[in-house]
């Protein structure tokens, strides 16, 4: 299911990304191990808990991680994880988590060391944490295409304690631990995505750098936090304490586009992913996201998608 809090302008664009029973593990590892990693999952995250490591992706440079270091994987496309980026890979990750030998010999289990806990040595002198998330939606989206396909944000860079956090909880058995893990691997990951836009360099989105600005943060904040109203620019001016010239120009030249073109691109996203919640009806998600009839919400969403609400809630779950 997505759940969306609507809390502030950059917080409902973070939280997009939400984990429901994301596969995480703790491996522990001694040299020399290699993992080819092609499970096709659209987001992973890394991170070093003791020891070194690398990220060799299949284009592009490849990023050593180091203990605290956080790396976040975006994209389907395959990657290795290795004690070296010279080492051979002695495992394979395919889609659903299903693990076999480079020639092709299922591993039913990959050596259990424990709860969410696998490696090749108990002892190993590296170890780290892998989140994975297996959905991606349309909310999300509009943040995660402005990331790198590999980024990593060095323990140097933030003082954090999410990481010796979650490694503490990734081998528990307790009741309710899995929305425990979901809510920490998700806390993780909005905080490393927040540092690393905050480095120098890095390309924030406009909407992300726009929500500093006193007037147009503000009317961001209110489009986020309440979709269904019947916004327009003059009730947007009039909260924000401008003209409606003056708020359409600064909103446009800091977020690339008018201040309803992103409310009905947002609504739109919203209802993307609303609509693949189970039971969920057309008129709900209508009614939720500021349309006025399931018509009104099909027509806007075929005219920017090219495709039916219902056509994609079928697609959804193929």
């Amino acid at each position: 299911m997505c759940l969306i809090v609507y809390v502030d302008a950059v917080a409902s664009l973070l939280d997009g990304p939400r984990a429901q029973g994301a596969f995480l593990l703790r491996s522990i590892l001694a040299p020399p191990w290699s993992i080819a990693i092609r499970d096709e999952a659209p987001l992973t995250l890394v991170a070093m808990v003791r020891g070194d490591a690398w990220i060799v992706p299949e284009e592009g440079a490849a990023v050593r991680l180091h203990p605290g270091d956080v790396a976040i994987i975006r994209g389907t496309g395959p990657y290795t994880v290795a004690d070296d980026p010279g080492t051979a890979p002695q495992v394979i990750i395919h889609p659903g988590q299903r693990c076999t030998t480079p020639d092709g010999q299922e591993l039913a289990e990959m050596s259990q060391l424990g709860v969410r806990t696998w490696g090749n040595s108990l002892e190993g002198p590296t170890m780290l944490l892998t989140g994975t998330y297996t959905m991606q939606g349309e909310v999300s989206q509009r943040l995660l295409s402005a990331l790198p396909p590999l980024l990593a944000v060095p323990r140097e860079s933030w003082d954090s304690p999410l990481v010796p956090l979650l490694a503490t909880e990734i081998v528990k058995d307790d009741p309710g631990q899995e929305a425990v893990l979901d809510r920490l691997l998700d806390l993780l990951l909005i905080a490393t995505l927040r540092q690393w836009f905050a480095q120098p360099g890095a390309k924030a989105p406009a909407w992300y750098e726009a929500h500093s600005d006193p007037v147009v943060g503000r009317a961001l904040q209110m489009l986020h936090n309440d979709p269904a109203q019947p916004w327009t620019v003059a009730s947007l001016a009039a909260r924000t304490g401008v003209s409606r010239a003056a708020l359409a120009r600064r909103f446009t030249a800091l977020v690339g586009e008018p201040p309803m073109s992103y409310l009905t691109e947002w609504r739109l996203a919203l209802a993307a992913d609303l609509l693949r919640e189970p039971g969920t009806t057309v008129g709900a998600v209508a009614h939720r996201v500021g349309y006025g009839s399931s018509f009104a919400l099909s027509t806007a969403f075929k005219r920017r998608r090219g495709l039916s609400p219902r056509q994609h809630q079928v697609a959804g779950r193929t």
